[in-house]
């Protein structure tokens, strides 16, 4: 049985919290993970581009951290990051995309944008390293940049007052000071060290089109009275929403993902397709013709473990 996550509406957002080892200052770590957005023998004003960042940026990750502080972590997590041991990157990923959902929400972002936000922020740290940057600081850049991507602009004020009431409940906006322009110049700078590490390649193709189109399919195919009892359309959009808690947008293509999460929804009502036992193949493949039923488990399972991981984080 899977139940939403806490990201699926605006009344379902609360102050959120950090993991005590998840914003790691810009430039730390192991630092190799600004290799892929610096070409072999560019000359030092070009590698000082790409770094431009690192000042503003340090000092915004240690200010969240100062805000929370030890009570406000997650206390597991907090524990074992105490005892030297590395929380799991996936939580620490978790918790960012939840922010990027809750952030995008309360900004007014529609569905496509944040989606592509969550996106460009997986797909940033598939091509780097955990270590190496502020995972707080590219979720905000790839808030910033999925809005110019999807025409949905965002004014960077709003992002960082959003932010900062995020992980400081009921503070006032920011002062327009140097430290509100420091973070401004550090969202604006990462955004480009995100697009030089993407190689500029941040549309992506998402699967809410194609479950727009399989919702509207089956409902003609389903007893017209079973639709209406059980809210398939309405899960199938949350399965889909809290999938971007995880990589799945990067791993699996756009189509399967629709196809799964609707699989998923019908499963945890028990509908089941009218014919489809005498069918000679599942409903799933008239919609896509290359799914195949591992890939199907392959995608519930990865959803599972989000919800999973959702039970385990405070």
């Amino acid at each position: 049985h899977c139940r939403p996550l806490r990201t699926r509406c605006a009344c379902a957002l609360g102050p959120g919290r950090l993991l005590t080892a998840a914003p790691r200052a810009v430039g730390g770590g192991r630092g190799g993970a600004a290799a892929p957005s610096v070409r072999p023998g560019e000359p030092a004003a070009a590698r000082r581009g790409s770094v431009a960042f690192l000042r503003g940026s340090r000092g915004y990750g240690r200010d969240l951290m100062e805000a929370v502080g030890p009570e406000g972590s997650g206390g597991g997590d907090a524990a074992r990051a105490a005892e030297g041991r590395p929380v799991p990157e996936a939580r620490v990923h978790f918790r960012v995309t939840r922010f990027i959902m809750e952030a995008g929400v309360k900004l007014g972002m529609r569905s496509i944008p944040i989606a592509t936000a969550c996106t460009i922020y997986h797909k940033f740290f598939c091509e780097t390293n955990l270590d190496a940057y502020d995972p707080y600081l590219v979720a905000m850049s790839s808030l910033y940049l999925a809005g110019k991507v999807e025409e949905q602009h965002l004014r960077t004020r709003d992002i960082i007052n959003v932010s900062n009431r995020y992980f400081r409940p009921g503070s006032e906006p920011l002062e327009l000071d140097s430290r509100f322009w420091e973070l401004r110049d550090s969202i604006v700078q990462c955004e480009l060290l995100v697009l030089r590490v993407l190689r500029f390649q941040v549309s992506f193709q998402h699967p809410h089109k194609h479950l727009l189109h399989y919702l509207i399919s089956l409902k003609n195919w389903l007893n017209r009275h079973s639709w209406r009892r059980t809210p398939v359309s309405v899960t199938a959009w949350a399965l889909l929403r809290d999938s971007y808690h995880g990589g799945l947008c990067l791993r699996f293509r756009a189509q399967h993902i629709a196809a799964a999460v609707l699989h998923l929804a019908l499963q945890v009502y028990g509908v089941e397709v009218p014919a489809e036992a005498e069918a000679e193949k599942p409903w799933w493949q008239v919609f896509s013709a290359d799914l195949t039923k591992p890939v199907v488990d392959n995608i519930v399972s990865d959803l599972v473990r989000i919800y999973a991981m959702d039970t385990e984080l405070p």
